[in-house]
């Protein structure tokens, strides 16, 4: 099926049917484009403003997402599309392309870390990574309320399943948040009011929440790998936020975790940083709970041989929801998570 090459405001986000695209942002090094892969199927009950869209590959290096999302394509029929779905596999086409956290051979710079005013519009911040964070802004969020962000710890860190949404003060809204999170299957769900460690700012799950949009993001695997939970995980919670919000016509039935009711649902959580580089050694696996005070691993400096090991420490009672994934680590890498434990 062939793809028409177009530039960001020839995108049609608004007839009836379905259109695949790749979107052309221009390059800076070579005479040519990011094509970044976009389908759109707009079915006879669309409004204006609503519709889902599920991103893969924010970092280049996170696959569960990217192969979920293609196998989607072929899934959903036209048919079947009662109101918007929009489906980006691949998001950071620069950091994929070689397999990078960050887009490392364009600018260097992190996607899930520039979603900041003037991204892709004033010449500072007008590498290709803010350029595709004015893409997002300008061709997608004007037209969906369902945001859709599918990570996993690539080379950086380790979870167990998890999925996250953005707790709110009203009850309802964060009850429909919460539930959305849940189909996805995964043994951890996360209400939080921020996305990841302290100091993390200018995430695409940020923007669509800032927005008033209701945004889920996920750990769906780690190790640059491809998890088959974690390809499992990302297809039922898009199908499910789909159906479940009369995008696409169809029933869903929950999932591991989700069916047998052992999900375990967190809250705020506690971090711990490397305060030198050196090599991580867990002393628990993710998803074991915690106690406060607890050493969950050991920080070694290979430099300091006869010197005792930097204890990590949980800084509350809860669940390990994420660990560095290689033993090597860097000064000022979070290394450890532990999520209070709500229920």
């Amino acid at each position: 099926m062939a793809r028409d090459i177009l530039s960001p405001n020839q995108v049609d986000m608004e007839s009836p049917g379905r259109r695949d695209y790749w979107v052309a942002l221009g390059h800076t090094s070579v005479w040519g484009s990011h094509l970044i892969p976009l389908t759109v199927i707009v079915g006879p009950q669309a409004k204006a403003g609503e519709g889902l869209v599920a991103f893969g590959a924010n970092h280049g290096n996170e696959y569960e997402g990217p192969v979920a999302i293609k196998n989607l394509l072929r899934e959903i029929r036209t048919e079947d599309v009662l109101g918007r779905i929009v489906l980006v596999p691949v998001l950071n086409v620069s950091a994929f392309r070689v397999g990078t956290r960050e887009s490392t051979v364009d600018d260097g710079y992190n996607l899930n870390r520039v979603w900041v005013d003037g991204a892709g519009t004033t010449p500072a911040l007008a590498g290709i990574t803010h350029r595709i964070v004015e893409f997002v802004r300008t061709v997608i969020w004007p037209h969906v309320h369902i945001s859709i962000d599918l990570h996993s710890g690539g080379e950086v860190a380790r979870f167990p399943h998890w999925a996250v949404y953005m707790a709110h003060d009203n009850a309802e809204k964060n009850e429909r948040r919460q539930q959305m999170a849940r189909w996805f299957g995964c043994s951890v769900i996360m209400g939080s009011s921020s996305p990841g460690p302290s100091g993390i700012n200018g995430a695409l799950f940020q923007d669509a929440d800032n927005l008033g949009k209701e945004a889920i993001a996920t750990e769906l695997g780690h190790g640059s790998s491809t998890d088959v939970r974690g390809v499992r995980y990302a297809r039922q919670g898009v199908l499910a936020a789909a159906i479940h919000n009369e995008q696409l016509r169809g029933s869903i039935e929950p999932i591991d975790h989700h069916a047998d009711g052992t999900q375990c649902l967190v809250g705020n959580s506690a971090s711990v940083t490397a305060p030198y580089p050196g090599h991580y050694e867990p002393l628990f696996d993710c998803g074991a709970v915690v106690s406060k005070g607890t050493t969950v691993g050991l920080l070694h400096d290979f430099y300091r041989m006869d010197e005792d090991p930097y204890e990590c420490v949980a800084g509350v009672d809860g669940i390990v929801i994420s660990q560095a994934w290689g033993a090597r680590v860097d000064q000022g890498q979070t290394i450890l998570m532990v999520a209070e434990k709500v229920e």
